[in-house]
């Protein structure tokens, strides 16, 4: 067989693994055009939290009373709330509200759920057992249920919030990454570290935690829409973010309900900003999935 050897002088091309990331994500927007677009709006988004006072026309709490339910114009291109408040500054700022509870309790759920199912696997026995058990009691509950109930108890400030999101998001993550976890337990380096001499801990944080990575991600990116949807439904309830704080939930309850005809845009805009956040980052975490995946990767 022929081997494609370049010439004296020709530069030989990248091969895929020398092609760096920019290739990668070249790649990736080619492969999967959704995904991509998913993830352009994941960066609209970061960047809009990020250059807020910037981007604002108003302070976010400031009240007009002169100005109250003013529709969509020059001076307030989103309109105005009951209180006077520009709708658009507050969608700005509500972006960061939002991506501080998701990145926040997506990132604790999905860390703290990684460790304790490959702990889970790696131990086995009556460990597995009776901590598989303790996160079947945990998964019985819906997440919007048990976040209700743990943000009642804890109170409303956003730590709270993120805390209450974080915990019904641990069992989910812990059961997926326990699946790949039992398959890595059996491989012939983990055997080999055992007969090193390796400790427990080692172990897992050096070869199987390492090894967890992709199903991390994956799980990562679906709490992260999860947990913007949760906040939202936990704001809109009046157990989540309180006034003036602005965040889009928040923005949907009470006199958004109130004045729903006479000012439709008070509840159009929020309700508009939520529904893109959770399917971008539903878009993109599919892709990510379908990218990592070995059974799903496509040549």
């Amino acid at each position: 067989m022929a081997l494609n050897v370049p010439a004296v002088g020709e530069i030989a091309e990248p091969v895929a693994g020398e092609r760096g990331w920019m290739g990668a994500v070249r790649e990736f927007c080619r492969r999967r055009p959704l995904g991509a677009v998913g993830g352009a709006v994941i960066v609209v988004m970061l960047l809009t939290a990020i250059c807020a006072p910037l981007l604002s026309p108003y302070d976010p709490v400031a009240t007009d009373f002169g100005a109250m339910l003013s529709p969509p114009a020059k001076a307030h291109p989103l309109g105005t709330d009951a209180f006077g408040r520009d709708v658009l500054s507050r969608l700005i700022y509500g972006s960061r509200t939002a991506l501080l509870v998701g990145f926040g309790a997506a990132l604790m759920g999905a860390t703290f759920g990684a460790i304790l199912g490959v702990g889970s696997a790696y131990f086995g026995g009556l460990v597995d057992l009776y901590l598989q058990r303790l996160m079947d009691i945990f998964l019985s509950f819906p997440l919007i249920i048990l976040a209700l109930a743990l943000v009642a108890i804890l109170g409303n400030s956003i730590p709270n919030v993120i805390m209450a999101i974080t915990i019904p998001m641990i069992p989910r993550a812990a059961l997926v990454i326990r699946s790949s976890a039992l398959t890595i337990r059996e491989m012939p380096y983990v055997d080999a570290a055992r007969a090193a001499g390796f400790g427990h801990v080692r172990i897992i944080l050096r070869h199987m935690l390492p090894n967890v990575v992709a199903s991390y991600l994956i799980m990562l990116t679906a709490f992260l829409s999860q947990a913007i949807l949760a906040e939202s439904s936990l704001s809109f309830l009046g157990l989540g973010v309180q006034e003036p704080t602005p965040a889009w939930g928040l923005m949907l309850r009470g006199a958004a309900v109130d004045f729903a005809e006479a000012a439709p845009w008070m509840a159009l805009f929020p309700g508009l900003s939520i529904s893109l956040a959770v399917f971008a980052f539903n878009l993109f975490g599919d892709s990510l999935r379908d990218a990592l995946d070995p059974k799903l990767r496509t040549l």
